[in-house]
């Protein structure tokens, strides 16, 4: 067997078995990590407010 064959059978197979999980399938988990991030933000955000008062 070639190399290039080899490489080319090894790509189509890793390809076959990918299991990637595309941002717009994540659904729960992602608006959580969202929200959560937000949360922060918005924490350290009044943090700066209050220390400018």
């Amino acid at each position: 067997m070639k190399a290039r064959t080899r490489f080319l059978r090894s790509v189509i197979s890793a390809a076959k078995t990918d299991t990637t999980e595309m941002p717009w399938t994540r659904g729960a988990l992602r608006r959580a990590h969202v929200a959560a991030r937000q949360e922060a933000q918005s924490q350290a955000a009044d943090l700066q407010a209050l220390k400018r008062a």
